[in-house]
């Protein structure tokens, strides 16, 4: 499994509109500028993360996005998801499809392991968590 620039780059616009939660709204172009991400790029993420709910958009000259939830209600797996698809090292077997007993000892003990794992490591970790913690050993990546 690879994260795409897609889930990568949505994964930093959050971070950075959470870094300037105390404006009321910040210019795409900025972040894009800060982040050194294509403007038009961002724009295609910032549709879908204003559509699934987690931004939301002012209009007008001096328009912007803003997160539309809290930073601690902002579930990273959630995010990825809506941005990757599902988080998945391997897709489930299809039910008219039968497994080998190979097959399903592999999917069992090595591929249905790792999604299990991948998804309780971003379905604890919060947009609050990734930006930053009271709690050193919480916040692995960021601080502010």
């Amino acid at each position: 499994m690879k994260i795409s620039t897609r889930g990568r780059y949505g994964m930093r616009l959050l971070i950075d509109l959470a870094e300037h939660i105390v404006e009321p709204h910040v210019a795409l172009a900025s972040v894009a500028e800060r982040q050194s991400i294509s403007v038009r790029y961002l724009e295609q993420v910032a549709v879908i993360l204003r559509r699934s709910g987690f931004i939301r958009s002012v209009k007008g000259a001096s328009g912007g996005y803003a997160l539309a939830q809290r930073p601690q209600d902002i579930v990273i797996g959630d995010v990825l998801r809506e941005l990757e698809g599902d988080m998945w090292v391997v897709d489930p077997p299809l039910p008219a499809v039968s497994e080998t007993k190979l097959q399903r000892c592999i999917r069992l003990t090595v591929f249905d392991r790792l999604n299990d794992r991948i998804a309780q490591v971003i379905d604890r970790k919060t947009l609050a968590s990734v930006v930053g913690t009271v709690d050193p050993d919480e916040s692995y990546m960021y601080f502010i």
